[in-house]
């Protein structure tokens, strides 16, 4: 966002910094023309503008009426950003983010030997320049200067950018999108541009075709099923890895001693996940800039010793040669190749616990010049000792280093396995926060970072793969043939939607947007190409762990929409409603009721439920709907919006508690009780204030009012018709008396006293009645089935798959956080 100049248009506010002026729009609320003063010039000239205000007939209860201010919007992801914060970041990352690029110099020649025999020196510097422009092009130039651009407010991933495409085209599959969604303060919307014609028509063509929507949720969902999956190979691969050194130097060590180590250091990698990326972080980063520390040193120490003229290798000539001398043997050596950028997504998966220029810091300062002298340096090695491919890591290391650089080395492997693990609880997290996984537990284990979590079943559901994989291939060459297919994968996912976001949203030029797909995505489908040719040698593995991942997250997403649907069409009529009459056609007791409901709009059905089992109801109901709007966090100030859904004696309301798809519902109960009712409160108040003005509007012959306001203030905005608007100095605080103070400045005195409102004290006091009362909790234990006539493939996945994952996942009271002493449950059935 330019600081000169911005257009926030999901909050339709324009501020020009440029001018000597600023001016307010609400296009919701009231029309601003800002029109010369020909009573008192001067007073313009002095700094203060006169506004001419055009109301329009449009009562204050409606979505786009906040019940919170907008205060300090920028400051809900919090990420020092002062250069010794940024310093102590890039440091964390070395033992999150890297660990996993870092351990490949354990195995990267060894496979890319076993399929391509040393004959001469065109056949190592080939490989070793193969390597080095691959780490360049893509996590160099692909990731670090382009991909982590296109973070979504610091968070990366194939979800995030999938949320951030949701929030410029109607894309996402639950129809629960509203306007007001577009007020919340990270929407940032970006400025018109000349290429905003060709992203119109993309948008266009997006939201009208229904497949387009689906091959689009699709590809994101592939992407991070092979995140996942990828989760599952990087600790197998890498800490067998580190274990099989010990193969040539302790007699009667096996393979079977190998995999027995393996899985019990696998054991311990995944029991103390649970203590959170933050503690893993500072725990784990010495060890990886240590072992950083040792490949650049062995490596610089092998050139120096064996053979210098391996800096040949960034000629890229010898790739030319590599290839024309083994045609067919060296397309399959690029399947090894690949092994050296494995981890590179994690770098955009990882964002959100980390800072953008913390990782581009540590990579191109640390990680990439020392991968750099470790595969020149084992390359220097092979130009002496040729026949050492089989271990070329562990020969290549002077014999008075062995044992250290073996317990860093498995140390390091242990680590590699983080940077997937840690992408792979914020993939999960985002795509539960978007309806696309099953609502799993989710430990928020960082007060500072919102982005460190741990998924206690996903963290157990990886390590006992990850043992399986172990104890069945028992071969670090079986299981990379595996881990390219899944790493290649993930890269193609990205560079499409990246490509998408740049036509899209950064609106850039044709040229330069079709450039990027053209190169990196060239380098991925030929990778991708040369690793599906071991396919039946173990490369089937991760399409099978995806292909369970894609189906597990597109049925419970199918089903997700197909329940809101159905209750978008059997939510209860107004008609019905007003024949009822304001007791609800049974008796209202003292207390508030909050019923729960996905439902964005309207009555819902379950409602009726409650009136026709409840020998009462509450005296004030609040419809309560728990939704995750496709930005990465809303500040809590914005959390809440409120409407009024029948006539003022009913005293039923609608709250729409807004959430992001990074956002941890850390409230208790009695937190959100209390940020319900003060909101609630102040929705009241200001629903009366409006009503006030339109009636004082109405019998006043002036259509303009006169408001003061300091000349070049960009900070306050005009929310409401002559409002100005306050700021919160504590979250979820009643109305203070700078505020009413602000208010009192721009209303005139005969629309405020509160005493001239019964109707508004008389709102007020009975709902402090009814909290004194207590609070239910109002829930459906709801079933999900599909209709008789519906085709037998349907029914098999609503009634059986869907219905499955909603009986083992977390429902009720556990995902809405609620005393269950306080809860009444009713049956609902939903026909779908």
């Amino acid at each position: 966002m330019e600081e000169r100049d911005e257009i926030e248009e999901g909050s339709e506010r324009v501020v020009s910094r440029s001018g000597s002026d600023s001016r307010w729009v609400d296009g919701s609320e009231v029309e601003t023309e800002i029109v010369p003063n020909s009573d008192n010039g001067g007073r313009e000239e002095g700094g203060y503008l006169r506004r001419r205000l055009v109301k329009k007939p449009k009562r204050a209860d409606s979505f786009d009426v906040e019940a919170m201010e907008i205060a300090g919007a920028d400051a809900h992801h919090f990420k020092d950003s002062s250069l010794w914060g940024t310093l102590a970041l890039a440091f964390q990352t070395l033992g999150v983010v890297y660990g996993d690029m870092g351990t490949s110099p354990l195995y990267v020649f060894t496979d890319v030997f076993s399929r391509v025999n040393i004959d001469s020196d065109v056949d190592i510097l080939g490989a070793l320049s193969l390597v080095m422009y691959t780490i360049a092009i893509i996590p160099l130039a692909k990731y670090v200067f382009v991909v982590l651009k296109a973070n979504d407010n610091g968070e990366g991933g194939t979800f995030a950018l999938y949320s951030l495409i949701c929030r410029y085209a109607k894309v996402n599959m639950l129809p629960n999108q509203q306007p007001a969604d577009e007020h919340i303060s990270s929407f940032r919307l970006k400025l018109p541009t000349p290429e905003l014609k060709r992203a119109l028509r993309i948008k266009e063509t997006l939201e009208k075709r229904s497949a387009s929507k689906t091959l689009l949720l699709l590809f994101v969902l592939m992407g991070t099923s092979m995140i996942i999956g990828d989760g599952i190979l990087t600790p197998a691969i890498s800490v067998m890895s580190a274990v099989s050194g010990l193969q040539g130097e302790v007699p009667g060590f096996g393979t079977n001693a190998v995999v027995v180590v393996s899985i019990l250091i696998l054991i311990v990698l995944f029991g103390i996940q649970r203590f959170g990326t933050s503690k893993v972080g500072f725990m784990f980063s010495p060890i990886l800039a240590l072992w950083f520390l040792s490949l650049g040193s062995i490596g610089l120490y092998n050139v120096l010793k064996h053979d210098i003229t391996v800096l040949r290798a960034f000629n890229p000539i010898y790739i030319y040669l590599f290839f024309k001398k083994h045609d067919e043997e060296a397309w399959y050596a690029l399947g090894g190749c690949v092994l050296c950028i494995t981890g590179a997504e994690a770098m955009f998966a990882d964002l959100g616990h980390f800072s953008v220029r913390a990782i581009q810091i540590a990579f191109s300062f640390v990680v990439f010049p020392c991968l750099l002298f470790a595969y020149m340096g084992q390359a220097a090695y092979l130009m002496r000792f040729p026949h050492s491919a089989p271990r070329i890591f562990y020969d290549s290391v002077p014999d008075s280093l062995f044992w250290p650089v073996i317990v860093i080395a498995t140390l390091a492997a242990m680590i590699a396995s983080q940077a997937m693990i840690s992408a792979t609880f914020s993939c999960v997290k985002q795509s539960m926060a978007l309806g696309c996984f099953p609502r799993l537990k989710i430990v928020h284990t960082s007060r500072r970072m919102m982005g460190q979590i741990y998924i206690p079943m996903i963290n157990w559901f990886l390590m006992v793969m990850c043992i399986v994989v172990v104890a069945i291939f028992r071969s670090t060459t079986e299981i990379a043939n595996a881990y390219g297919i899944a790493e290649v994968g993930v890269m193609i996912v990205t560079t499409s939607l990246v490509t998408l976001v740049m036509l899209l949203i950064w609106q850039t030029n044709l040229f330069v947007a079709l450039l990027f797909p053209l190169v990196f995505g060239s380098v991925e489908l030929i990778y991708m190409s040369a690793v599906l040719s071991k396919f039946y040698q173990g490369g089937w593995l991760p399409l099978v762990f995806a292909s369970f991942f894609l189906c597990v997250m597109y049925i419970w997403n199918y089903g997700s929409v197909l329940k809101y649907r159905s209750e978008v069409r059997e939510k209860i009529s107004m008609d019905f409603m007003t024949e009822l009459g304001s007791t609800l056609g049974t008796v209202r007791v003292p207390g508030i009721g909050m019923l729960y409901s996905e439902l964005v709009q309207g009555i819902p059905s379950i409602l009726g439920q409650f009136l026709l089992n409840l020998p009462a109801i509450h005296s004030v109901i609040v419809v309560v709907c728990i939704k995750y709007v496709p930005v990465p966090v809303v500040p809590q100030e914005e959390r809440f919006l409120f409407r009024r859904l029948c006539p003022k004696d009913y005293h039923m309301f609608r709250c729409i508690a807004r959430y992001g798809y990074t956002d941890i519902r850390k409230e208790d109960h009695h937190s959100f009780e209390q940020l319900l009712v003060e909101s609630l409160e102040k929705f009241l108040r200001r629903e009366a204030q409006d009503i006030a003005l339109e009636n004082n509007w109405n019998e006043s012959d002036s259509d303009s009012v006169s408001v003061g306001y300091p000349e070049g203030d960009g900070i306050e905005s005009l929310k409401f018709p002559l409002m100005r608007d306050s700021r919160l100095q504590e979250v979820g605080s009643s109305t203070t008396a700078s505020e009413e103070n602000g208010i009192s400045a721009a209303l005139p005195s005969s629309m405020m006293s509160s005493d001239e409102d019964p109707s508004l004290e008389y709102e007020l006091s009975a709902l402090r009645e009814a909290t004194d009362s207590g609070f239910t909790y109002l829930l459906a234990h709801s079933d999900v089935r599909a209709k008789k006539n519906s085709f037998f493939l349907k029914k098999l996945v609503i009634n059986y798959f869907y219905g499955f994952l909603r009986r083992n996942c977390r429902a009720g009271a556990a995902v809405y956080t609620v005393p269950h002493m306080n809860i009444i449950e009713v049956g609902m059935t939903y026909m779908v």
